[in-house]
């Protein structure tokens, strides 16, 4: 593509590192080369982050927004929030929650409406989301209603090249065992074909994580293994895909350490979110894959603890920012359409 990307930057939770971030973001200029921005929330949050890092961002604040107008100036879309003023730091909130639900909600519609190309949003706080009316457990469900889909989207997290996908994600351990279908397993994997080659990859190296200790020792320790996870991973080798497993979780980091793989898909939360911040905690990437549109956020949270003194880590909200402009560009050169038709 020969223009720049148009990136929608959402604000994030304000009790939270969100402002500093975004504030710091906008001070670098390669950032501000890479792309044409459109800040989304109310003006009371980028003024706290201003306070706090100690910088300005010149701006020109709007109620509505054209591709023209973004890539004439650095704009802000001015959201009314009820409450917003009176958010107090590090704390979850009901205002704070409205707050990143009106940004997400407003900058999903803008690519809807094809004024944006992608979408980074600084760290949101869950409880405060459900505090504002979040009626799903996560960010996900959230997007999978407004765009109205009934096909797989998940979160990835990506580290140091290293991505992690998985098939069930904000959920009770207790529910996990029954969700683990060779229907899901399967869409897991196909979407975690279809994003990395989103990203550029042209053929992606997938591994397939067991569920039981062991890989279940031919079904002495469970049968996940036998009766569902290997159905699944040799019923996607059948379409081409390159896909390898399952494997014990607790060592198959390290070969995608070592670089034998490019992406893991676990089976629950932590089994991935453990091995990959510990490895890469400090730059690691949020991806919200097998939506319409990139987005991504840094892969911590609102980190309460140091909100208001400046010290937060620049780096994965960095890496998230251009990760989207990267998948944007990577979306036209390869299609967001897989040559795949079929995951049962």
């Amino acid at each position: 593509m020969t223009d720049k990307p148009i990136i929608a930057m959402v604000q994030g939770d304000p009790a939270g590192i969100g402002p500093e971030l975004m504030v710091n973001l906008l001070s670098d200029t390669e950032i501000r080369e890479r792309a044409d921005i459109l800040l989304v929330g109310a003006p009371s949050v980028i003024e706290r982050g201003e306070k706090a890092v100690g910088k300005t961002i010149v701006r020109e604040h709007v109620k509505k927004a054209d591709k023209n107008s973004i890539k004439q100036a650095l704009l802000h879309l001015d959201l009314d929030i009820d409450g917003i003023s009176d958010v107090p730091l590090a704390k979850a909130s009901a205002p704070g929650g409205k707050s990143s639900l009106s940004g997400l909600t407003q900058a999903f519609q803008l690519a809807k409406d094809g004024v944006v190309d992608g979408v980074c949003f600084m760290p949101f706080c869950k409880e405060s989301m459900h505090l504002g009316g979040n009626k799903f457990m996560d960010e996900i469900g959230f997007a999978r209603d407004f765009f109205n889909m009934d096909t797989r989207a998940s979160e990835f997290n990506i580290a140091h090249g290293m991505w992690n996908g998985r098939v069930t994600s904000h959920v009770a351990m207790k529910d996990v065992p029954a969700m683990l279908t060779k229907e899901r397993i399967c869409e897991s994997i196909e979407l975690a074909h279809n994003t990395l080659r989103m990203a550029g990859y042209e053929r992606p190296r997938i591994v397939v994580a067991a569920y039981n200790p062991h890989a279940g020792e031919g079904g002495l320790m469970g049968r996940e293994e036998i009766e569902v996870i290997k159905p699944a991973v040799e019923q996607m080798q059948e379409r081409q895909l390159k896909v390898a497993g399952p494997f014990p979780a607790d060592t198959l980091w390290l070969k995608v350490r070592d670089g034998e793989y490019d992406v893991v898909v676990t089976m629950y939360h932590d089994q991935g979110q453990i091995a990959i911040k510990l490895l890469g905690f400090d730059q690691g990437v949020s991806m919200l894959a097998g939506l319409p549109v990139p987005v991504a956020t840094p892969a911590h949270g609102t980190a309460f603890d140091i909100v208001g003194t400046n010290q937060a880590n620049t780096v994965p909200a960095r890496n998230a920012f251009m990760m989207v402009c990267d998948m944007v560009e990577g979306k036209s050169r390869v299609g967001s359409r897989s040559e795949l038709t079929d995951t049962t």
